[in-house]
Order: C-alpha cells, then structure tokens, then sequence
C-alpha cells in the first residue's frame, strides 16, 4: 500500500514550488475517458436510438454540440487546476494579453460565437441545402468556428459560420418539400403558341422527379429580338440536383420541339447599309 501511496505521489515534473505528481497525470486521463465515454452514451442515445421523440437529426446533433463545447470547456478547467495552475489568476493575469490577442483574432471569434448562434438557433441543420455567394452546398456538420458543406461537384466546402449569419444565405430546406423552378426557351416567329406550350408541358411531364404534375404550367413570356419566349414551370423535390433535372428537361424539348418541326433560332442581326451617292457622284467625276 505505501508503494503505490508513494508512486502516486511521485513528482513527474518539479521546479520550484511547482510539481506535477503521478496521481494528478492518471486522474486527469481518468476523467477524460470518461467524458469521452458520456459524450458517446449521449449521442448514442440522442441521435442513434432516439432520446427524445420530437428531436429531428439536426437539432439533435445542435444540441449535442453544445453539451460538448460546455462539458470540454469545464473539464478544460479543471484540468488546468488539477496541474496547479489557478484558473482564475491565469485569466486575471493575463487580461491585457487577452485583450491584443482578442484583437488579433476578432474575425475568429466572430466565427465562434456564430457557431455558438447556429448551434442554439436551429436556423441551419444538418442536411439542410444553402445557397451561399452562388454556390449551393449540403451541409455536412456544423463546427464551432467553421461549417462543412458538399456542393453539386461533390467538393467539400469549408465554411466560417460568420458568412452564414451575415450574408445573404438562401436555405432551400425552409421552403415546402416541393420547391417550383422554371426553364426558359425561345422559338422562331411564326410557330404556333399552343403546340409550343403543350409541347413545353409534355416535355416536363415526361421527367419522373417532377412532383405535382398538375400544376406544370407553360407561359409566353415576352417577344424577343429574335424569337418568342417561352417559360415552363414545375415542381420538384430534388433540390440539390435540380440543375441535373434541368439539363434532362431540356434534352426532352429540343428533341419534342424537333419533333413538331418548331424551329429555335439563333440570335440574328440585321445590317442595313445606306449608300452615299453624293460620295459615289464625286468619285465617278475623279
């Protein structure tokens, strides 16, 4: 018994009045393991096997972070104060360091503290499909100071959570499960209005990710330059491949518009060239 006593009080690091025992080393791996070992029940329990009935993926896992971030800050601390070191005098000490290294990084705790509104607002989940600056992103995990995204090229996108709360973010998961989008088309002058919006409509019926096919609708929308130009609306649940959905829409019109020989005309420019027969007189004269 006075063996382990002693090898626990063993010093492992000693300067001064500073020492650093065995014990101190072991209960400090002790609680770590634990936490990990809390932290993992409790995901278990909130996202595997459901905790809480009325918690969605999302807001489970916001919630689960938040527990983290509070559990690891405290433990943190108590850490430090297992080792000697006083908390509370190290940041009082240390308040004028503080301040300039709060300055030096104020972008970064202007991201944290947007994780920390993300976490406990909800407004952003995981799944949840955003437009940020032009490009769309799947959110993938919601961090502390950055935010993981994969766009439509299946590129991972490393956010700062500052850009999403405050920018102009569009969340596509907001709106209803069907979101209505729309393809524009020009044909030539002369094609009958009718056959080219029943075409239009046929064209969007016959893709099977279109959703509430009632509602397509094919509009004229202006008399352009060159051509008429046709609008075609629809409704879809595929949100984050809907430029895929488009690009298939579009195959199926040129080759329906082929079809009823209904023409789509490139851009045309008429030049008209006025002759200067004053000019003309003087150079036959010469």
């Amino acid at each position: 018994m006075e063996e382990i006593k002693s090898t626990l009080d063993f010093d492992l690091i000693s300067f001064g009045d500073y020492h650093i025992k065995v014990y101190s080393v072991i209960l400090i791996v002790v609680v770590a393991i634990l936490i990990k070992l809390v932290l993992w029940l409790l995901k278990k329990a909130l996202i595997q096997q459901r905790l809480f009935k009325k918690l969605d993926d999302g807001t489970a896992y916001a919630l689960l972070q938040i527990i983290k971030y509070i559990i690891w800050t405290f433990a943190v601390a108590f850490f430090l104060e297992t080792l000697g070191v006083k908390v509370t005098i190290l940041i009082a000490g240390s308040a004028a360091l503080l301040v300039g290294v709060g300055l030096g990084l104020q972008q970064t705790f202007n991201d944290i503290i947007s994780g920390i509104i993300l976490l406990s607002e909800r407004s952003i989940k995981l799944g949840d499909i955003l437009q940020i600056d032009g490009d769309v992103v799947k959110v993938q995990e919601i961090g502390l100071r950055t935010s993981k995204g994969l766009n439509r090229d299946d590129i991972t996108v490393i956010i700062p959570n500052s850009l999403i709360t405050t920018n102009k973010v569009i969340n596509w998961s907001h709106q209803s499960k069907n979101t209505r989008f729309r393809i524009n088309v020009g044909v030539s002058y002369g094609s009958d209005i009718h056959v080219v919006c029943d075409t239009l409509e046929k064209s969007v019926f016959e893709h099977p990710d279109i959703h509430h096919k009632h509602l397509i609708e094919a509009r004229l929308l202006d008399f352009g330059s060159s051509s008429l130009d046709f609008q075609v609306l629809f409704y879809s649940e595929n949100i984050f491949e809907i430029e895929k959905v488009k690009s298939d829409i579009r195959k199926i019109i040129y080759r329906r518009l082929a079809e009823n020989h209904i023409i789509i005309p490139f851009p045309q420019l008429d030049l008209h060239v006025k002759s200067n027969q004053h000019n003309d007189s003087i150079d036959q004269l010469r």
